[in-house]
């Protein structure tokens, strides 16, 4: 078994050939999906940066490192850039910051002025500083038990750092199971969770593709099937980690040379596209959510990880501004903050009904000639990809059921997705793209029975 993935985005970065491809925003797309159907619950726009502070680059265990040291890139002046370009994109908003295991023990004077730091932007800003575990891939490399030692540990170091009586809202861990977010509610007093990174498969250290991209409440089954009913509920808010463009989202690694991570990150967009071509696409991604999204959900959810080690601070700045001044309404809130909101209007998993229609940007991976739509519910997700210039019918790329059971895995390995049916990556022989039409009997039932008007596209 091999946890460690050959291709990472930083690898990916650094031997990619620049592109100067010149993009365009994605025009409007057809109204294939009538809005007055979307379920009751949260309004607005919102927006969610956390900023990532730790020791080397993957602490994958409290005693085990995999990756760069990254101690120069953490002193306190980063941190402070950091915040200071927070401030001059969003004045007065608020983020969070997630520090590592070796960030919150590490003897060195550079980490106590780190603590330090990170504590005074709580007083000072309101700011969230929260745990990660496992540099995003805790459940791949330690046991539940283990992992859930580590978190409780320091959690009550990160209320003893910033003081006061200090807690924060939620933690922020890329991947998390199932039974460690049951205990971040019922032993942490913790109901939010940033414990998916959507649709992630072939890269970095850990795979997990299959969830939903907008909030959800998990199954104690799989992290990434929504709870069906009471029995299974756990009662934390799980989000993803990275918004990405829906079209580069659906390839596998960096299949055909592109990167399936291209979104509103840095690395993948300005890093590997220039600064012109690389906002652009950040743009266009936030686009699909707090326009046509905001239409069809009601609200719009975008967010980003951005490890203090990566720089790019003149683009979160930028980035920032550029979303306020585009959609003046978006609410930049911290990831339990954000989470708690979304409780306080959805009870349960019974009403999702997530809908997204995106055509290709142009960037390299999304091409301009498709358009994919997505219906995420608690019962399954639907993709639909088709060539919109061409008039060409539309063929199911993914078909997740949640009804079905699902079970982690009990050891230790890179493999923590949810598929069943059909999955976007083409990973296995039966995930090919076909019609509607099709699917089995059973699944048509259960897809024309929430969508009739699919039934035509068979």
């Amino acid at each position: 078994m091999t946890l460690a993935g050959e291709w990472t985005r930083r690898k990916f970065l650094n031997g990619a050939l620049g592109s100067t491809a010149s993009l365009a925003l994605a025009g409007a797309a057809p109204d294939l999906l009538a809005a007055t159907d979307r379920p009751a619950g949260l309004r607005g726009r919102f927006l969610t940066h956390v900023s990532v502070v730790r020791v080397n680059q993957i602490e994958v265990t409290p005693t085990r490192s995999i990756g760069e040291d990254e101690v120069p890139d953490n002193r306190p002046e980063k941190i402070q850039a950091r915040r200071d370009a927070f401030a001059r994109g969003c004045p007065g908003g608020r983020m969070t910051w997630a520090i590592s295991w070796l960030a919150l023990i590490d003897e060195r004077q550079q980490y106590k002025d780190v603590r330090k730091l990170l504590a005074s932007y709580h007083d000072k800003y309101d700011d969230e500083i929260t745990f990660i575990p496992g540099g995003y891939f805790a459940p791949m490399y330690d046991t539940r038990e283990h992992n859930r030692q580590t978190i409780h540990k320091a959690l009550a170091m990160i209320s003893q750092m910033v003081g006061g009586g200090y807690r924060p809202e939620c933690v922020v861990a890329g991947y998390l199971d199932a039974q460690n977010q049951a205990h971040l509610a019922a032993d942490e007093g913790i109901h939010v969770c940033q414990g998916q990174i959507w649709s992630q498969h072939g890269i970095d250290n850990g795979d997990g593709d299959g969830g939903i991209c907008y909030p959800y409440y998990p199954s104690r089954e799989h992290y990434l099937k929504p709870a069906q009913g009471a029995l299974d509920f756990i009662d934390c808010v799980c989000l993803d980690g990275w918004t990405c463009d829906f079209l580069t989202a659906r390839r596998e690694g960096f299949e055909g040379g592109f990167n399936s991570r291209l979104g509103v990150g840095p690395i993948e967009t300005v890093g590997n596209l220039g600064v012109e071509a690389g906002r652009r696409e950040m743009m266009a991604t936030a686009a699909i959510h707090f326009d046509r999204g905001h239409e069809l959900n009601g609200f719009g959810f975008v967010t980003g990880i951005w490890e203090v080690s990566v720089g790019h601070d003149d683009d979160l700045a930028w980035w920032l501004q550029a979303v306020r001044e585009r959609w003046p309404d978006t609410q930049v809130m911290t990831e339990g903050a954000f989470g708690l909101e979304w409780r306080k209007h959805t009870p349960s998993n019974a009403r999702l009904d997530y809908r997204f229609v995106a055509r290709g940007t142009g960037a390299p991976g999304s091409e301009k000639n498709l358009e994919i739509e997505w219906r995420m519910n608690r019962e399954f997700r639907l993709a639909l990809l088709k060539d919109w210039t061409a008039g060409a019918p539309p063929m199911a790329i993914d078909f997740t059921r949640y009804d079905l059971p699902a079970h982690e895995p009990e050891g230790l390995q890179r493999e923590w997705s949810l598929m069943n049916v059909l999955n976007q990556k083409g990973t296995r022989p039966q995930d090919k793209p076909i019609r509607l039409g099709q699917l089995s009997a059973e699944d048509r039932r259960r897809i024309y029975a929430r969508y009739p008007e699919l039934a035509k596209l068979a």
